[in-house]
């Protein structure tokens, strides 16, 4: 598992980081990644606000990015003895919403280059009328380079996650005061 105090991303998630910086606004896709993780105060400091517990601290997740209205996107470290790119991905809304959006950095990959963002596969239920995905080439090819196994369309990366962790949102509920 990735030391608490090391920042740098990934290289797979580096590579898609920096497309979806060049194609924030013009995509339709409300996710605005960081250059790199929150550091741990940071993310302490966001999960204490997001939940109100006082007593947490954030060492389960790993936040690189956020939606317009500040939801977070963090990798949950729930797999023990896991790399970091075997951890799922997940959002907590700034109104309480909460998904594990991908199984994990391959997955979450995929689900980018089909044109979705963290926010839009959490909220997928309730998404804009009228909002559809635009698949982006370059973060397929990306995708394609560092998770060619893990390639699925977007619903059956929702999907897929959804079902290996139903019990996200009541989890993450447990936690607020």
């Amino acid at each position: 598992m990735m030391p608490n105090e090391d920042r740098q991303f990934p290289a797979p998630l580096a590579a898609a980081m920096s497309v979806r910086l060049d194609c924030m606004g013009e995509d339709g896709v409300d996710f605005e990644p960081y250059e790199a993780f929150l550091t741990t105060d940071e993310t302490t400091d966001w999960l204490r606000s997001w939940t109100g517990n006082r007593e947490l601290n954030g060492d389960e997740f790993r936040v690189f990015g956020q939606d317009g209205t500040g939801g977070s996107v963090a990798f949950w470290l729930i797999r023990p003895d896991q790399a970091l790119a075997e951890q799922p991905v997940v959002f907590l809304g700034s109104e309480g919403e909460t998904g594990v959006v991908a199984r994990s950095l391959g997955a979450f990959l995929w689900l980018l280059a089909d044109g979705f963002g963290p926010w839009e596969a959490a909220a997928s239920y309730h998404a804009e009328p009228g909002w559809v995905a635009h698949p982006n080439r370059e973060l397929a090819d990306i995708a394609e380079q560092f998770a060619s196994d893990d390639r699925a369309p977007a619903a059956t990366v929702i999907e897929q996650a959804t079902r290996e962790f139903p019990d996200f949102d009541s989890s993450i509920m447990a936690l607020c005061r």
